[in-house]
């Protein structure tokens, strides 16, 4: 039972594991909705591929309709070149949906409220990108921190800012997901605590008025994690078209 809003974002040990070689590889509650999140990804995708109709059913709907959604998106991001880093793009993306998504049951664990989680994926996807533009480009990628017709003078100035801007990706994508997903979480709580207050004080007609306010916010929640999803792979997306095009 959670005792205050911040009860909801503490990593547990759930089986202690001690390895000589290896050390601590303790199952956490943290890892245990990381292998969740991943698994339900890869059952509902195996599961709508084995048993899709030519009449598709609701699942099937909505799996094929998140399947386009990431497939359009990386054509206008990144054209017909990009497609074969496709497969990456959509997995992240339904893996931080069902990761956004399961944070939202009663006692569970969010793991991308954890902002460690999150910068961890961002960093390795934009050292990736950073090795894909040298792959493709050699040092013709260095383009990408020197604006065409920018003054010589201005130069030096331009090419700090560039590159700043440039590893500042790394924490503007992992921040504004724990962001959202700890600010709503928590104000969800809070809420919820005002429901049971009102209701174990016996003002019944009151409890109502947070009741539905959890429930609104509860809709809300849900909208915002499928949108964090899909502004994070959308920007994965813009960030590797820069690998692709590094000239301004």
């Amino acid at each position: 039972m959670f005792r205050s809003p911040l009860d909801q974002f503490m990593i547990d040990v759930i089986s202690p594991i001690w390895v000589p070689v290896f050390g601590d590889i303790s199952l956490t509650n943290a890892a245990l909705y990381l292998i969740l999140s991943t698994s339900f990804f890869i059952f509902s995708f195996y599961f709508v591929m084995r048993t899709a109709n030519l009449l598709p059913f609701r699942f099937q709907i909505i799996v094929e309709d998140l399947y386009k959604i990431v497939l359009e998106m990386v054509k206008q991001q990144l054209g017909r070149g990009g497609l074969a880093f496709f497969p990456i793009i959509y997995y992240v993306f339904g893996f931080l949906i069902f990761s956004n998504l399961f944070g939202l049951f009663p006692f569970s664990f969010t793991p991308t409220s954890h902002v460690i989680m999150n910068f961890t994926l961002a960093l390795a996807f934009n050292l990736s990108f950073i090795f894909w533009g040298f792959f493709y480009h050699g040092l013709k990628f260095l383009k990408l921190f020197v604006p065409a017709g920018s003054p010589a003078f201005l130069l030096p100035l331009i090419v700090v800012i560039e590159v700043l801007s440039y590893l500042i990706r790394t924490f503007s994508l992992s921040i504004r997901l724990f962001a959202n997903m700890m600010a709503g979480h928590t104000l969800l709580f809070i809420l919820a605590s005002f429901v049971v207050a009102f209701y174990n004080a016996k003002f019944y007609i009151l409890s109502l008025f947070p009741f539905i306010m959890v429930l609104a916010v509860f809709g809300l929640e849900i909208g915002i994690a499928m949108l964090q999803a899909y502004v994070f792979a959308i920007l994965l997306c813009i960030y590797y078209n820069d690998s692709l095009h590094p000239s301004h």
